[in-house]
């Protein structure tokens, strides 16, 4: 079965940033062994399946609560990025309570609306003052993503589990997205794309400075040839658009967002026949 067709930016903190009872969550997960990037996705999955066939909203506490994926950090302090996997959850199924038509939301839930909500919003708060370690996106790639990354550092795997991602230390990511929302707001004025970056931004300040930013395509290389994928040059354009609208030049902008949006434009259609 392929993964579920999301994309992701997670946040690996250094292990001494969680404590209490986070943090003993966090290294308990650590003793029973961390996920690996490619596993996380279809794990999520099985645990939203197994609520869903329990009649329950959402995962349950416990290990479902609580697993990791790590990197190694240059001090030998180990980088952590819980998944967060309920939390996530509950706060997917509130924004599908605030979009979606009452039929629609009483044949999918497998409680009363109200109880629903109830139980998601509890399970938000478990996050406390902190926040969700992975946001995620559905068919495709968020466009201002790219703009934390360095196109040249971008890791490209074919053989195997096919997978693309990039790794930026949190200072970089910070200052980029910052540096990106005001060239676009001051070059196209306010929108979704300044406000994606405006989120992002606000988003990464709530984590350790140390830690690590990831952008992973996750399943969705499996929406993408082995061609299209080494010919990829999304960040490349996403760069090129930012220098144009720096020096005035807001055709060579809308060009290069042209080219980007008809490419992963083709690539979200395809939900039509998967």
């Amino acid at each position: 079965m392929p993964a579920p067709f999301l994309s992701y930016l997670r946040v690996y903190e250094p292990l001494r940033a969680f404590d209490g009872a986070s943090g003993a969550r966090v290294r308990a997960a650590l003793a029973r062994g961390p996920l690996t990037p490619e596993r996380a996705a279809g794990h999520e999955r099985e645990l939203c399946l197994r609520a869903q066939l329990a009649a329950r909203l959402l995962p349950r506490r416990s290990v479902d609560g609580c697993e990791v994926l790590v990197l190694g950090g240059a001090s030998g302090e180990p980088l952590v990025c819980p998944l967060d996997t309920r939390e996530r959850a509950a706060a997917a199924v509130l924004a599908f309570l605030d979009a979606e038509a009452p039929v629609l939301r009483a044949s999918a839930l497998p409680v009363p609306e109200a109880v629903a909500r109830r139980q998601a919003e509890a399970a938000v708060a478990e996050l406390g003052q902190a926040a969700a370690h992975v946001v995620s996106a559905s068919w495709t790639v968020p466009l201002p993503w790219f703009a934390l990354v360095d196109p040249e550092e971008r890791q490209l795997r074919l053989d195997g589990r096919r997978r693309v991602w990039w790794r930026v230390p949190m200072g970089r990511a910070r200052a980029r997205a910052a540096q990106a929302e005001r060239i676009v707001r001051g070059g196209l004025g306010d929108g979704e794309p300044a406000d994606v970056l405006a989120e992002t931004g606000a988003w990464l300040t709530q984590f350790d400075r140390a830690s690590v930013v990831e952008l992973d395509y996750g399943g969705v290389v499996d929406l993408v040839d082995d061609e299209a994928l080494r010919n990829d040059d999304s960040a490349d354009q996403v760069r090129d658009a930012l220098q144009a609208l720096r020096e005035g030049d807001t055709a060579a902008a809308q060009a290069s967002y042209d080219r980007l949006r008809e490419f992963w434009a083709d690539v979200a259609g395809k939900q039509r026949t998967c």
